[in-house]
């Protein structure tokens, strides 16, 4: 099976719609959470996921448009935009949302929003978090998402140990034999300095992972994003990557 991997759309249609043809041939559609906030598109977002996705997982700014999270964990700018798509987010997608589990497993793959020990809310940016999660959770492959930024954490049993590296944009990933926690990175909202949309590729039959960014129009999405009256700081951070 071939699994186009998404994540942390966070309501940006036009990155969503460039991704999922980019990706083509797939099987399936993997969402790792964060279909929406920050964005101007959330209920395009959401309908077109569903559409499409075998799997979906609930992520942290999910949890906050459906008043499941309070918003005051979330920084001013992300506030502001949870309360807009609160009042924006039709009824049933509302429930599509609040449906969504944290957490689902394929087989020895596993899929969470954060990490797989705590699947909403840690940010998983280093060893030391990483090895808390291979030492506590049973799984072969973790898919994740949160961060924004696409990496691979690999869990070296001789020393009990996890190491980190970022993605070969060029050479897939293989999982054979390996055990891992990779991140996709982000379709809506990149932070790693890249403002293409990321996502990857999962290859259940040949135990491969690919890394691919493609480009979009940012400038339709920064657009809606001011018509809607959202931060200004979310506009500008599109065309950064951070």
């Amino acid at each position: 099976m071939r699994y186009a991997v998404i994540s942390d759309i966070h309501s940006n249609f036009p990155a969503l719609q460039m991704v999922l043809l980019n990706a083509r041939p797939y099987d399936g559609v993997i969402c790792l959470g964060d279909i929406v906030g920050y964005g101007p598109n959330p209920n395009e977002c959401v309908g077109r996921v569903v559409e499409v996705a075998n799997t979906l997982i609930a992520g942290n700014h999910d949890w906050g448009a459906i008043g499941r999270a309070d918003l005051t964990i979330f920084n001013m700018d992300a506030r502001l935009a949870l309360q807009w798509t609160q009042h924006e987010l039709e009824p049933e997608y509302r429930h599509v949302l609040s449906d969504s589990p944290t957490t689902v497993r394929m087989g020895d793959i596993l899929l969470a929003h954060g990490s797989p020990r705590e699947p909403v809310w840690e940010y998983v940016v280093d060893v030391h978090t990483a090895a808390q999660s291979f030492l506590k959770e049973e799984f072969q492959l973790a898919l994740i998402g949160h961060t924004h930024i696409p990496l691979v954490f690999e869990w070296i049993e001789e020393t009990q140990q996890a190491r980190i590296f970022p993605p070969d944009w060029n050479d897939p990933v293989n999982l054979e034999g390996r055990r891992l926690m990779i991140n996709p990175g982000s379709v809506g909202q990149p932070r790693d300095g890249d403002p293409r949309a990321s996502y990857g590729i999962l290859d259940t039959d040949a135990h491969t992972f690919e890394f691919h960014r493609i480009a979009y129009p940012i400038e339709i999405t920064q657009e809606r994003m001011r018509a809607r009256g959202l931060p200004p700081r979310l506009v500008d951070r599109l065309e950064l990557g951070r």
